[in-house]
C-alpha cells in the first residue's frame, strides 16, 4: 500500500504535512460514507444507480471499494443522495 504524505504549498516552500494518506483508503471512505448515505435514504443499490447515472453493478464495486470512482460519478452520486460530494469523500472524525 502506497503512502502519500500531503503538504501546504506556501509561496517558494512546501510546509512538510502533518499527517499521510493511502489511495486505499480514500476508496474505502467513499464506499462507506456512499453506501451508509444510501441506507439512510432507504434506497437500494438499484435506485441509486438509476438516479445516478450509473449501472448497479458498478455501484456495487464502488460500494466495494473495488473501484476508484472519477470526480464526475462522485458529482452525480452526490446529486442522486442530495449531500455535498464531500460528504462523501470526507474521513469521519475518530471517536
Amino acid at each position: 500500500m502506497q503512502r502519500i504524505v500531503i503538504g501546504t504549498i506556501v509561496p517558494g516552500n512546501i510546509v512538510p504535512g502533518m499527517f499521510a494518506i493511502s489511495s486505499m483508503d480514500s476508496k474505502k471512505t467513499m464506499a462507506t460514507s456512499v453506501r451508509r448515505t444510501r441506507q439512510a435514504r432507504e434506497m437500494t443499490q438499484e435506485e441509486l444507480a438509476d438516479r445516478a447515472g450509473l449501472s448497479a453493478r458498478y455501484l456495487g464495486s464502488i460500494e466495494r471499494a473495488s473501484v476508484s470512482a472519477s470526480v464526475t460519478v462522485l458529482g452525480r452520486l452526490a446529486q442522486a443522495l442530495d449531500v455535498d460530494a464531500c460528504e462523501l469523500i470526507r474521513v469521519p472524525h475518530r471517536r
